[in-house]
């Protein structure tokens, strides 16, 4: 995408592993490298065990992780938002896991699904498999309680100040005429307002979050320096 012809035809989906990613050097290219056009959804990560864990609450699981610092095993894609995500949890509660890496969600919840892995960074559209008891989930990301599962408690509620989830929003090559991205982001804001769009999202385990230009070329600004701090605390910062 990044080298594509800036027609405004070529459009590059992308969420917040282009912050972590870049910073961590696992990627060479960063948000900078094109213009931004609307911040589109919002996925609230979800903390989840393995139904072969013990842990029927969260605080059955933070006590069992103090006991046993570093047993604990994650399924994350390193670098990615699946790591920077349990990553936040340990600063904030003292505990201290152990990382298994996996490329992308699937073979993630394979592993988990299977017992290979005790927890991983999931999303509401797991809400079957947990409803089914083949996964569970043990605390949600969000400020407040996801309608979608009420009975989840936030990370904030339970003492812990971790608010995170994946944003994804649309881009395109540097170069692009000002009336293309006008248009571009003219579409975008309409399809926010769409009920299609939102109940597309819903069935993803996505909220609707929408920002134009200006506003979500600051946020970007915002969260890359946000993902450069945790890469630095992490000692993951190669750049």
């Amino acid at each position: 995408a990044k080298d594509s012809p800036p027609d405004g035809y070529t459009l590059y989906a992308v969420h917040d592993y282009i912050h972590s990613t870049y910073w961590a050097g696992v990627a060479d290219v960063n948000y900078t490298d094109f213009e931004p056009i609307c911040l589109i959804s919002s996925t609230a990560s979800v903390l989840t065990a393995s139904p072969k864990t013990p842990w029927k609450s969260w605080q059955e699981f933070l006590a069992d992780a103090k006991k046993r610092p570093g047993q604990i095993t994650v399924g994350a894609t390193l670098a990615s938002t699946s790591h920077f995500f349990p990553a936040l949890i340990e600063q904030a509660t003292g505990v201290k896991f152990k990382y298994v890496s996996y490329e992308g969600l699937a073979p993630r919840m394979n592993a988990i699904l299977g017992g290979h892995v005790d927890l991983t960074d999931s999303n509401l559209t797991q809400k079957g498999k947990v409803d089914a008891g083949q996964l569970k989930f043990l605390a949600i990301a969000t400020e407040k309680r996801h309608p979608e599962m009420p009975n989840v408690p936030t990370l904030k509620e339970l003492g812990v100040n971790v608010v995170y989830d994946v944003n994804r929003g649309i881009m395109v090559p540097k170069g692009a005429p000002a009336g293309v991205i006008a248009k571009l982001e003219s579409s975008c804001a309409a399809a926010a307002n769409e009920p299609a769009f939102a109940q597309a999202m819903k069935l993803q385990g996505t909220d609707v979050r929408y920002m134009g230009r200006p506003e979500y070329a600051k946020w970007l600004k915002q969260n890359d320096d946000l993902n450069r701090n945790l890469a630095k605390d992490l000692g993951l910062l190669k750049r």
